[in-house]
């Protein structure tokens, strides 16, 4: 059922949680792995959450509610090319979750921070500090991945400047907030089937996060 315009919830809590908590993150880790020494064993921990919550986000992409479904947003170039050229300050609503744009920034954030984590797992900083799977490796594999981890950390970077500057120019230009929605979970003056959000869904959120720090922990740090 279509709900009228009004206060809509969008965005499920499981959603929204592993939104601020991969934020979190992700600013802790660039932190410790700047600060070096003795708190790169904290930015190799909070490469393991991350893993984490990535595996938990890909579950989540099939099981959560239907707009944290990768079904949901597929990237379309030509939608895309139509909102940017757009003109107006606000264009017809095509996705109520993820806008066009956001749709191609979700995926390459994604895939970079896989690739930042998978990678951090077989590097090391040509001291004492190295990943679970170096030894998996040869010794010229590992600094390949580790020169692979360093350069896209700042691809990283690049991505996150771009994704916060794309959310200022929809709030000045299109007059659109996307950051309340991501806090509450609700949109406003939209016509849009409400996402499921109940204790149902947060108990299958529960136990597939569960799943993906076992799948972590095992895999990595056991």
């Amino acid at each position: 059922m279509i709900d009228t315009p009004g206060r809509v919830r969008i965005w499920d809590l499981p959603t929204r949680l592993f939104h601020w908590v991969l934020t979190a993150m992700v600013v802790f880790s660039f932190t410790t792995g700047k600060l070096g020494g003795e708190w790169l064993q904290w930015h190799f921990r909070s490469g393991y959450v991350i893993l984490a919550l990535l595996l938990f986000r890909l579950f989540w992409g099939f099981a959560g509610s239907c707009y944290a479904r990768f079904t949901s947003f597929v990237p379309s170039p030509a939608r895309i090319w139509r909102t940017l050229r757009s003109t107006d300050t606000a264009p017809p609503l095509v996705n109520a979750g993820h806008n066009e744009v956001g749709t191609v920034s979700v995926y390459a954030l994604l895939l970079v921070l896989l690739a930042q984590g998978l990678s951090g797992l077989f590097s090391n900083d040509g001291t004492f500090n190295e990943g679970p799977w170096v030894r998996w490796v040869s010794e010229a594999t590992s600094n390949r991945l580790s020169a692979l981890h360093y350069y896209n950390h700042w691809l990283m970077v690049a991505l996150v400047a771009v994704h916060v500057a794309a959310i200022a120019f929809y709030l000045l230009i299109r007059r659109q907030d996307l950051i309340t929605p991501m806090l509450t979970g609700d949109k406003l003056g939209v016509a849009a089937l409400a996402a499921e959000d109940g204790s149902a869904i947060r108990l299958r959120a529960f136990a597939l996060a569960g799943l993906a720090v076992a799948i972590v922990y095992v895999l990595v740090i056991l």
